[in-house]
């Protein structure tokens, strides 16, 4: 049975039998964790953990805003085990939780980074009060918001404020798309294939589950890191995309109740090839019940598979099983993207101290740019696959 021991076990893994100050140094960002969820289940928990375990040196965990479970949701399913490793946290790292709104926190003595890990639904409101809150920075769960004119509305705002909002595309940094790119251009017409997996049962029910909660859909969600690649790094945008042919013999659209009773259509799995005007071919892959590992491949002109680089590769495997061990009961993809999650927030803790660029790290302009493409993208392949 799960209980917030199991979720904060082995605390001296890392740095956990820390000293740590109750409050940002000199040198560090104030990070305030707007959007927590419950522990081994939400990003935000995740998130938080890694930063507790002293893992981003340029970023002090001071405030987790969680208005949910610190609220209406505090005697349902979670709450009691989020009350107890808030708890718990405190008493370790003096970080403090609050059910309230980040515009009630006093003004920060550290340039302040406010973390926005909730509700998709939430977050135009969210980045509006993080703004209110003095943010220097702001770092923005994928996919920022639920449509393009709302994430668009963001941008604006937040251009007006003077404020900078980047974005949680952790994969724009992972070593295995690094290394991919990297051997693609050694090879003549070469074809670039990623492939992103998720463990979920192949269930109605737990795939119901996952269609209502994650109900903006795969390329909006699940999909979204790949879609941010390909603007990234492939020219892709709407306007450029020449064609785009999903893959029908691997591709799979299904109808599906979830816990509240009402249906969700959604891919389980998708793959496509997105060709673009400007002569770049790039073909996508995503599959809820495909595993825990992600990969990508590259081709050479005869189609021929020449490189294939997994993530993790064998050097990560071996924090994913210290992981695994630790957080028994927790989401399998934490630990096969953890030191993307960590290198992403790092690099905004500090450049929002230093003024160091964040290499790699993608932008809101590139959000609003991926989501446009997943807009574009989820009815003409719903079409494909009637």
């Amino acid at each position: 049975m799960f209980t917030a021991r199991t979720a904060f076990a082995n605390l001296s893994r890392v740095s956990r039998q820390s000293s740590r100050c109750f409050a940002a140094k000199a040198g560090q960002a104030e990070v305030v964790l707007v959007g927590c969820g419950a522990p081994n289940r939400g990003m935000g928990w995740y998130h938080a953990v890694q930063m507790l375990e002293g893992r981003c040196p340029s970023a002090s965990l001071d405030y987790v805003i969680e208005p949910w479970f610190l609220g209406p949701g505090g005697e349902g399913p979670g709450g009691p085990e989020f009350k107890e490793w808030a708890a718990e946290s405190t008493a370790k790292y003096g970080t403090t939780f609050l059910s309230t709104s980040i515009t009630d926190l006093p003004s920060p003595k550290q340039p302040r980074v406010a973390l926005i890990s909730g509700r998709t639904a939430d977050n135009p409101r969210l980045l509006t009060e993080c703004i209110k809150a003095d943010c220097k920075c702001i770092y923005l769960e994928k996919p920022g918001a639920p449509t393009v004119a709302e994430l668009q509305g963001m941008k604006d705002e937040a251009e007006e404020a003077g404020i900078e909002v980047l974005m949680g595309y952790n994969k724009n940094v992972c070593k295995y798309v690094r290394k991919t790119r990297e051997f693609a251009e050694t090879v003549p017409d070469s074809h670039v294939t990623f492939v992103s997996n998720n463990a979920y049962e192949n269930t109605p029910e737990s795939l119901g589950e996952c269609f209502e909660r994650n109900a903006e859909g795969m390329l909006k969600n699940m999909a979204i890191h790949e879609l941010a690649l390909l603007a990234s790094f492939y020219d892709v945008s709407v306007e450029n995309i020449e064609s785009v042919t999903a893959d029908k013999e691997f591709s799979s659209m299904q109808t599906l109740v979830g816990p509240s009773g009402k249906e969700f259509t959604d891919f389980d799995k998708i793959k496509f090839t997105i060709k673009t005007k400007t002569g770049k071919e790039v073909t996508v892959a995503a599959d809820r019940c495909g595993g825990t590992d992600s990969y990508a491949t590259v081709t050479d002109a005869s189609g021929e598979e020449v490189f294939r680089y997994y993530m993790p590769d064998d050097e990560d495997k071996v924090n994913v099983k210290e992981l695994q061990e630790t957080y028994p009961t927790a989401m399998p993809y934490f630990f096969t993207q953890d030191p993307d999650y960590v290198t992403v927030k790092e690099r905004v803790a500090k450049h929002t101290v230093s003024g160091d660029e964040a290499e790699g790290v993608a932008t809101i302009g590139v959000a609003v740019e991926t989501l446009r493409v997943a807009e574009y993208l989820t009815p003409t392949l719903m079409e494909q696959l009637k």
